[in-house]
């Protein structure tokens, strides 16, 4: 997550963005987990670095334990870096700490497994590049093993269909309104931009990426931030009826909007990621993050 330069501010309002556990019957119908006290995960949880809040965050399950990466903004570099928390039942959270810190800003730690091996493809502004680390050792040993694609890019979100990779990637980060499209053979590239891309253009409510690309019965689902009236405000949810290395079309999920706020508490302000999960019983849990109204 970049919103700009980060401004000081008292100990009472860096709390804004922490991280909570929904689930439901889809991934289109999410609540409060009533099984979850939350949040789960607020910055102060966090005890290695002066954290300003939690945000971003992406999950896995390996070996029965669920382990979930986010980005922590650090007060006193003003950039973030990200860690890690891990958790039997998705319940109760400890945290395990910082485990990728580069010279520039991280957030929006994209985590995935591919062939045996986890990757991750955080957001690297700072690098003017879209970065592929592998873990060397799950979950705190990542190393840099690829630049995917040159030129700045905010939360790019790679996924697997159809025999090829593809990537999201909002090209204009501080406007949050132009939505870009990639492919590729390999995870490694060499990677093309769509011919359909940008898919938007100028429309702050759409295109930002929100979590997780989904391949759900054949379809493709994408979530995106609505960022107007301000950023973070809601998530809308949209399926890629058609998507192939010519063609990409797409429709919102109902009226789009799958997360919002509350009205009060520690989401009452905004929302504006998420990363859903299947459960064997065919109900879905997600990790979300919220701006408190504090």
């Amino acid at each position: 997550m970049v919103v700009g330069p980060v401004p000081t501010r008292s100990r009472a309002t860096d709390r804004m963005w922490s991280i909570g556990i929904y689930s439901g019957e889809s991934p289109f119908n999410l609540k409060p987990h009533a099984g979850v006290r939350n949040p789960v995960l607020t910055a102060d949880h966090v005890t290695d670095v002066a954290a300003a809040f939690v945000a971003d965050p992406f999950m896995l399950r390996v070996e029965g334990a669920w382990y979930m990466f986010f980005e922590v903004l650090d007060r006193d570099t003003g950039r973030g870096v990200i860690a890690f928390a891990t958790s039997p039942d998705i319940h109760e959270w400890t945290y395990g700490g910082v485990v990728l810190q580069e010279t520039f800003h991280l957030s929006y730690p994209y985590v995935f497994e591919w062939q045996g091996s986890y990757f991750m493809v955080p957001e690297t502004l700072g690098a003017g590049a879209i970065q592929l680390y592998r873990a060397d050792s799950f979950p705190a040993g990542w190393r840099r093993v690829a630049t995917l694609i040159d030129g700045a890019g905010a939360d790019p979100s790679p996924f697997f269909y159809g025999g090829q990779w593809w990537m999201f990637l909002c090209s204009l980060p501080y406007k949050h309104d132009t939505l870009r499209l990639y492919r590729a053979d390999e995870l490694t590239g060499k990677w093309v931009e769509h011919p359909s891309s940008p898919i938007v253009r100028g429309n702050c409510s759409i295109a930002r990426p929100a979590g997780r690309v989904l391949v759900l019965d054949g379809h493709v689902i994408r979530y995106a931030q609505d960022c107007y009236p301000v950023y973070g405000s809601k998530v809308r949810a949209f399926d890629v009826l058609r998507l192939n290395p010519d063609d990409y079309t797409e429709a919102a999920v109902g009226d789009g909007c799958i997360l919002g706020p509350s009205g009060s508490g520690w989401n009452g302000r905004g929302m504006h990621h998420l990363d859903p999960h299947p459960e064997p019983d065919g109900n879905w849990i997600a990790c979300v993050d919220a701006h408190s109204l504090d």
